[in-house]
């Protein structure tokens, strides 16, 4: 193939991306909104981004690691994470950023000397 015919379907593509995109913004919003349904489940999604274990998301959110797992898992299923091989097993990292839905990030409290890092708001 010519370089003008291989920049014309990169061109075709990347139109095609783009629209396929616009089309399904909503519906990855909705599925967003349903999977993450409380602030700590929102907070976890966004602190997943493949660096941080299971672990250490749970001490931030005060919560137990299993319980990020397991969130991970079914977040796997819905296709909103992807799995990451890390030595010593697998971790999840986001692949939307909520920021481009419009999803309001919980603020997070800064630690200081005398706290820890958490959520304003508790999970209720």
């Amino acid at each position: 193939m010519d370089e003008d015919k291989l920049s014309e379907i990169a061109a075709t593509l990347k139109e095609l991306l783009k629209w396929t995109r616009f089309a399904g913004m909503k519906e990855i919003k909705a599925v967003l909104m349903s999977a993450l349904d409380s602030e700590i489940k929102t907070v976890i999604y966004h602190l997943s981004d493949g660096n941080k274990g299971s672990i250490e998301i749970a001490n931030f959110v005060k919560i137990s690691d299993q319980t990020v797992r397991n969130y991970w898992k079914i977040w796997a299923k819905l296709a909103i994470v992807e799995p990451i091989r890390v030595r010593g097993g697998e971790r999840y990292k986001k692949v939307f950023d909520l920021e481009d839905f419009g999803i309001e990030i919980p603020k997070i409290v800064q630690p200081t000397a005398e706290t820890e890092p958490k959520p304003e708001v508790e999970e209720t």
